[in-house]
């Protein structure tokens, strides 16, 4: 199956000026491109990359680029980080300049304010596709329900690292428990 490097580029150029909130925001669209569309990845390699990535040390766009090495390779890992850096890092050094520049004008104040439901929306988006899977299997739904809830319980109860949680979470998937 080919690859259109250009076409990845691109559309991942064109999501990383969404990526409100870190390129994970993006996920659910990155899933529909790369899964839905054309097939590149599946389901499980779709929420494996993102896992691997996450789980290793360094920035959390990291999983644009296991991503596209999964699509494509080298090539692929360059087209997705590229076009996820390129136009988003350009956008917020233009735009912090200006809102310094202006920080007490209502526009920027208005701004700041309106990012918080949605960067929280996107989170949320992203959370149910990466538990999808696992939520809808047969006898699953309940536990990864609970263990999803906990979690949340947790984050905003305690100050538990978040580490720890995902720690706690990838044991009990591995041993069957989620």
């Amino acid at each position: 199956m080919a690859v259109d490097l250009v076409g990845l580029f691109l559309h991942f150029a064109m999501i990383s000026l969404l990526a409100i909130g870190g390129a994970i925001t993006t996920a659910p669209e990155m899933h529909r491109f790369l899964v839905a569309d054309h097939g590149w990845l599946s389901d499980t390699q779709f929420t494996t990359s993102i896992a691997i990535a996450q789980a290793a040390p360094g920035p959390n766009v990291l999983f644009v680029a296991v991503l596209g090495w999964n699509v494509a390779g080298a090539a692929g890992a360059l087209a997705t980080m590229t076009g996820t850096l390129l136009p988003s890092t350009v956008l917020t050094l233009t735009a912090t300049r200006w809102a310094s520049a202006n920080r007490d004008s209502r526009v920027v104040r208005a701004f700041t304010v309106g990012m918080t439901p949605l960067t929280l929306g996107l989170i949320v988006a992203t959370g149910w596709l990466l538990a999808a899977p696992y939520a809808t299997m047969p006898g699953r739904m309940p536990s990864t329900l609970a263990l999803m809830a906990l979690t949340v319980a947790l984050v905003l109860r305690t100050k538990i690292p978040l580490v720890w949680l995902v720690l706690g979470g990838g044991v009990l998937g591995a041993l069957g428990v989620v």
